[in-house]
């Protein structure tokens, strides 16, 4: 029954499908910078996970900005152990579509991947960006480690404020510790390079995020009172 149910819904436990054991095929560089896909990454590199709807044009941003070492797509937040993503499009998976930022913290620091991230695409949608329907295209910061989640935390709230004076809605961003990580199929890697006329939608609001240009949560809501 599940099959012709809502891809807006994420599944149930039982509902999920089984997935497999082994992780998909996919390249051991990077197809931009010839980095490592996988890892490890030189020391000091840190990891950021966001999903912000279809993830081609979601990784093409990253992978454009100085002090990212390497980039990747992927599947997380569900419940499928290794997904494809016909099983990820079936809204059985649970998953999102998302990319993983691998970045050197003293070139680029985590707030302004945050910024790209509110940016450039629209956080207010819940389950679609656009025309793209379904759990897989839902906004999401997956965060590794306890300093991140208070910046993505810090950065829903100054974002909320200005979108709100733009006449926006409230963002449904899930904000949630780094889930299982599942490498997409190599042809989804760096898709855009390899495909320059593909489909890249353009989601963003329009709207300015402030952080990481210098802006701080606390001066923000000072102006707010």
């Amino acid at each position: 029954m599940f099959l012709f149910g809502n891809k807006t819904r994420m599944p149930a436990p039982g509902d999920a499908l089984p997935g497999r054991d082994r992780a998909l095929s996919t390249a051991e560089r990077h197809f931009v910078n010839d980095s490592v896909l996988k890892g490890p990454h030189p020391a000091g590199t840190e990891l950021a996970t966001f999903g912000m709807g279809c993830f081609w044009g979601a990784e093409k941003l990253f992978w454009q900005t100085p002090g990212v070492v390497s980039t990747s797509a992927g599947y997380a937040g569900g419940l499928t152990p290794n997904p494809t993503y016909e099983e990820v499009c079936s809204g059985r998976t649970g998953h999102a579509e998302v990319v993983q930022v691998a970045f050197d913290p003293a070139r680029v620091t985590y707030e302004e991947l945050l910024r790209i991230f509110w940016e450039n695409h629209d956080p207010t949608q819940g389950m679609r960006q656009g025309n793209d329907r379904g759990t897989q295209y839902r906004s999401a910061i997956y965060t590794h480690t306890d300093a991140q989640a208070a910046a993505a935390d810090a950065s829903r709230g100054l974002y909320q404020y200005e979108l709100s004076r733009a006449g926006f809605g409230a963002i449904t961003t899930e904000i949630a510790g780094a889930p299982d990580y599942y490498f997409a199929e190599d042809y989804h890697q760096q898709y855009l390079a390899k495909n320059p006329n593909g489909y890249c939608p353009d989601h963003s609001t329009g709207v300015a995020c402030p952080i990481g240009l210098g802006v701080s949560a606390s001066s923000t809501r000072m102006e707010q009172v």
